[in-house]
């Protein structure tokens, strides 16, 4: 559902105040003494270049897609990052370090935008080390190098601003952190110590690096594979200073962390909620299965229609071109277009999704309810679920399939058809 006014307004408040509050530690890491600095719009530093790791195939989201690649509040998750430093007056080259073989999907997620991309490796390490060979090929050692994670999209121009400012001669390195607030405790089989959390900080990304000083440590580091660049640069002798991090940095790990950062960032835009509602019928006829929700059903019947007559595909596609009052399924499939005959239905659905990503949408949640006798619906509604899911790019918990019967009346009582509703509820950009 819709994000609710009051807490989209607790949520602006706060991220205005940690942009706005921003401050600087201006002694060594973790030892940390916070001096305010105002707010600039533009740094002082002539120029940066930028490392976005987009790597990993982010199993633990539980996405149909590698999370770099799923959309998140109208683009890409990694487009979110990718734009934030096009967008910085300061930015020169910026490098994409994707998986080996996902250029053609990378270049999908960034239409349009002028990036370099470098094939990464097995590890964070391994990866970070790519982007910096392919920047070393143009950048001197006296650049200024930002590394960021695409799993972070909330990355803006205040946050790379405190980077760029904090640079001083004395700096080989610079992150932001959060101070840990939540009680820290070890836990075994039941709760144990409690962590004392003074002193202890969140470390985030971007964080920013003088060039020669970030390769340097890549080629000396022994340990294990390294997670954070900070680490490495401090362990070869360089100097970190630390900056206020932001709250919209949060990294996204798994698909709750994805709906936490989208109603963040949305509640920082101009938005609206709309709703749309699609319904659609088709006939049953003699057959060998059915196609409902995107899941074949084996059957004495099927139904009958142009494409694959999948009336809970259908009725969920018109209710997105109805969220963005962009007509309904006829509009767009004719069924008179020969191309369409016996197609997979999913199709349809995808460009309904497409189209509402491309008006800058997000799809909060789905709710379809099948009308029939039979078949029945409950053996198989985890299936569908699971389907729509990963059509619409969603957690399974924001797709709901019912079903109902019509106590024998009508023509889905006789068995003649089965009929299906659905209601999309989604959040666009004001116009």
């Amino acid at each position: 559902m819709g994000i609710m006014a009051r807490p989209c307004q607790k949520i602006r408040h706060m991220a205005s105040h940690l942009r706005c509050s921003a401050q600087i530690a201006t002694v060594r890491p973790f030892t940390l003494s916070w001096q305010p600095l105002e707010c600039r719009s533009v740094s002082r530093h002539s120029s940066f270049h930028a490392i976005i790791v987009a790597g990993g195939q982010g199993t633990r989201a539980g996405l149909a897609v590698p999370k770099q690649y799923a959309m998140l509040a109208g683009k890409s998750v990694l487009a979110w990052s990718v734009d934030a430093f096009l967008a910085h007056p300061a930015c020169g080259a910026i490098i994409v370090v994707i998986p080996d073989g996902d250029e053609e999907r990378a270049r999908a997620a960034l239409p349009h935008r002028k990036v370099t991309f470098a094939i990464g490796g097995t590890t964070r390490q391994q990866s970070v080390a790519a982007g910096l060979a392919e920047i070393s090929k143009s950048a001197t050692g006296e650049a200024i190098i930002l590394v960021h994670d695409a799993a972070r999209p909330g990355v803006n121009r205040a946050d790379i601003d405190r980077l760029l400012d904090a640079f001083d001669g004395a700096s080989d390195g610079v992150i932001p952190a959060l101070a840990v607030a939540d009680t820290l405790a070890k836990v075994d089989a039941s709760l144990g110590d409690i962590v004392p959390r003074d002193g202890l900080v969140r470390v985030q990304t971007p964080q920013a690096f003088r060039l020669s000083a970030i390769v340097d440590a890549h080629s000396r580091w022994a340990g294990d594979a390294a997670s954070d660049d900070a680490q490495m640069v401090r362990a070869n002798g360089g100097h970190i200073a630390v900056v206020a991090g932001d709250s919209l940095l949060e990294k996204i790990t798994r698909a709750e962390d994805m709906l936490l950062v989208e109603r963040m960032m949305t509640a920082l835009q101009n938005m609206r909620t709309a709703v749309g509602m699609g319904y659609d019928v088709h006939r049953l006829v003699p057959g060998d299965g059915l196609w409902l929700g995107g899941v074949h059903i084996a059957h004495d019947r099927s139904l009958e229609g142009h494409s694959d007559a999948d009336v809970v595909l259908h009725a969920l596609t018109d209710a997105l071109l109805g969220a963005i009052a962009d007509g309904d399924i006829g509009t767009h499939f004719p069924p008179s277009a020969p191309q369409w005959c016996g197609a997979s239905s999913d199709q349809f659905l995808f460009h309904a999704a497409k189209l509402v990503a491309a008006r800058g949408g997000i799809i909060n949640h789905v709710d379809c309810t099948i009308i029939c006798e039979v078949p029945k619906v409950g053996p198989h509604r985890e299936a569908m679920r699971a389907r729509i899911a990963g059509c619409l790019e969603l957690p399974i918990s924001s797709v709901s399939i019912k079903a109902t019967t019509t106590e024998r009346l009508g023509f889905t009582g006789r068995g003649e058809g089965i009929a299906a509703q659905a209601i999309a509820t989604i959040t666009l950009p004001e116009n």
